[in-house]
């Protein structure tokens, strides 16, 4: 039988230099977010996965019953996807004491469950063929899952290898610029590649926005959750203003 879903015009940004900018910047802005929530406000990990969830489900339903590409509202599902994956990542692995390793090691599961379930109906997981609604939903479900096991992984090696908030941002940052080493130099396939960054992002944005806002302490800069933010989603609005100037111009 043929395929049902209704052909739509990717709403999927370009994978530039840029793209990966607001994508850090927007995992930030998740960590300092989610905490101002959960933690600053005093809901907890539960109410405040149930309010972020809410919202990305909210989010992605807009996104993907837009009919053109709408950048705005694109990063304002992925800031949604990296608040939910913060809360969500706080709640399974405290409130549910599963721990640090144990909730990443589940959430790894659940993500290769994703991309292997994607794959299998769609016949590919690359982002430049997001043509239809049901791969709208899978890119959606995949990208949940990367970055609430971002999340994980960014509290683990910052709170149980000993290397702190900054130690985990540098182990990150070198996995992201290998990445592109191995995207600039070699064949190595362009889809797992671009995941591969994707999820690395996450963590390195988790262990930024811990060092912004955790105690001086606990090694981080002491700084108000709710500056951070506010710092953190101008300089985002700011970007995507600024990058969609410029598409606009190379398209005349």
């Amino acid at each position: 039988m043929r395929e049902h879903d209704e052909s739509i015009v990717s709403k999927v940004p370009a994978v530039t230099l840029g793209f990966w900018v607001i994508k850090i910047l927007a995992t930030t802005l998740g960590e300092t977010g989610g905490d101002a929530v959960t933690m600053s406000m005093d809901f907890g990990y539960l109410l405040g996965t149930v309010i972020f969830a809410v919202t990305f489900f909210g989010a992605v339903a807009a996104q993907i019953a837009a009919r053109r590409f709408h950048p705005f509202l694109y990063w304002f599902v992925i800031v949604a996807t990296t608040t939910a994956g913060t809360t969500l990542a706080d709640y399974v692995d405290r409130s549910l004491g599963i721990g640090y390793l144990g909730g990443s090691s589940l959430l790894a599961v659940l993500l290769a469950l994703s991309l292997f379930l994607w794959h299998r109906t769609m016949g590919s997981v690359s982002v430049e063929r997001i043509m239809s609604h049901r791969a709208e939903a899978f890119y959606w479900a995949t990208i949940m899952f990367s970055q609430t096991l971002g999340t994980a992984l960014g509290d683990w090696t910052a709170d149980s290898t000993g290397l702190g908030y900054g130690g985990g941002a540098i182990v990150f940052g070198v996995g992201l610029t290998l990445t592109a080493g191995l995207y600039v130099w070699t064949r190595v396939s362009r889809t797992m590649l671009f995941w591969t960054a994707f999820i690395l992002t996450r963590p390195l944005g988790a262990t930024v926005g811990d060092f912004l806002d955790k105690p001086l302490d606990h090694g981080g800069l002491a700084l108000s959750r709710y500056t951070a933010s506010i710092m953190l989603a101008v300089a985002i609005v700011g970007l995507i203003a600024l990058l969609s100037q410029w598409a606009d111009r190379q398209s005349t």
